[in-house]
């Protein structure tokens, strides 16, 4: 088959698809990776075909206002002004976007369309493509679940309530969906029941691991938990000599990461959690990776190391305990490889897995990025290392996920 794979957002975003592209290809299907301009080389470095969504939306995520959006924190003034710039420019990147989409997907004209919820058009190609469009979330509650609220909502307000939220959130999507409508070129009139109904009953796969979200037992058959799933990071890539070196100096370290997530005091941060370290005698190696964390011009080069790429399946298995955002494939590469979990999220998701994360007891309940200081995240850090359960919970996790082998079902959910 001829399967495009979509998906909008930060890298993040990007490696579920990437994991599922090389799934599929390993079965003989063309795969053409559909993706914002700035992963490009990502997808063709994994092998794939790649077509462009353009360079706007990452650049919007990369603006003065984004990093406020992004950098956690409640509604403050100026996290309200961010979003009201963003809100001003988001209806342009959408139209270029779904008319990219459109223009890719009907010249391709593919078997299958596998793609996330920000990925709009094919809700639109799917009316006439019927089973032919699968929604991939590696996030849970996108889909009804009685004791939790949407996962823009992050509680859990009762069955009821619950319900509303995912009216809610859906009922935003579906507007979306049907002003946009008009940017494309359809043959026939299109109602708001018919894409309602597009949305709602076609089939979506979660790829997450069933030891973090299990599957309601109430939900239809076209709704599947089938696990993470990542893909081969390591080719290609070598350790430095002085990497090396640091690594074989200490015992139990820790790494810190914010992945694709930026904020609008990535120095700050920095030395906050520098400062927490080295006076707690804590080594550790810093990812800089996309800007939330930064190498100041001075630091201990004893006890710290940065790095700005590195493939997280080699070194997780070196670490005894991640600090990060919170971002999905980092959290399930951190338990696949038992390491205990500090989550300092950032946005929306991120707030859930925190919760998940705590209530599996891998690690201790972490801290908003706009709210870290010397004070809360001391006691935080010194928990995460101290106490050992949390290391063996993350370590039982990782015998959990071991298990789970999901690659049969994963092809069949799309390709059937």
């Amino acid at each position: 088959m001829k399967i495009i794979l979509s998906s909008i957002g930060t890298r993040g975003d990007m490696e579920p698809f990437l994991a599922l592209a090389e799934i599929l290809k390993e079965q003989g299907h063309h795969i053409i990776c559909l993706f914002p301009e700035q992963f490009r080389t990502l997808a063709q470095g994994s092998g794939f075909e790649f077509a462009s969504l353009g360079k706007e939306f990452i650049e919007m995520l990369d603006s003065p206002s984004g990093k406020i959006a992004m950098g956690g924190g409640g509604l403050s003034f100026q996290k309200i002004k961010a979003y009201t710039k963003l809100i001003s420019i988001q209806s342009s990147v959408n139209k270029k976007m779904i008319l990219k989409q459109e223009a890719v997907i009907e010249s391709e004209n593919p078997d299958r369309i596998v793609h996330n919820g920000k990925v709009m058009y094919p809700v639109i190609w799917g009316l006439e493509n019927k089973d032919k469009t699968i929604l991939v979330s590696p996030v849970p509650y996108i889909h009804y679940v009685k004791n939790h609220a949407h996962i823009s909502f992050d509680k859990d307000f009762g069955p009821f309530l619950n319900k509303l939220t995912y009216q809610l959130a859906n009922y935003g999507l579906l507007k979306i969906i049907v002003g946009s409508v008009k940017w494309v070129s359809v043959s026939r009139k299109i109602t708001q029941k018919e894409i309602q109904n597009a949305l709602f009953s076609g089939k979506a796969i979660y790829t997450i691991s069933p030891s973090l979200f299990k599957r309601p037992d109430y939900w239809n058959d076209n709704l599947k938990v089938l696990g993470y799933h990542e893909r081969k990071n390591t080719n290609n890539w070598q350790p430095s000599g002085k990497l090396k070196e640091f690594l074989q100096k200490h015992s139990k370290l820790t790494f810190v990461t914010f992945g694709s997530m930026v904020n609008p005091n990535p120095l700050e941060n920095t030395v906050i959690i520098l400062s927490v370290l080295e006076k707690n005698n804590i080594p550790a190696i810093i990812n800089t990776a996309s800007g939330g964390l930064v190498k100041p011009k001075t630091y201990n080069k004893d006890l710290f190391y940065f790095v700005n790429n590195i493939p997280y399946d080699w070194v997780f298995p070196k670490m005894y305990a991640i600090v990060h955002h919170g971002g999905s494939g980092t959290t399930h590469m951190a338990l696949k490889y038992g390491c205990a979990l500090l989550i300092i999220p950032h946005i929306i998701d991120q707030f859930v897995w925190n919760k998940i994360c705590f209530k599996k007891g891998v690690g201790p309940l972490g801290i908003d990025i706009s709210e870290i200081n010397l004070n809360n995240l001391e006691p935080k850090i010194m928990e995460l290392l101290n106490n050992r359960f949390f290391k063996i919970k993350a370590e039982i996790t990782a015998k959990e996920i071991a298990k789970e082998n999901f690659k049969t079902e994963i092809v069949k959910a799309i390709t059937e």
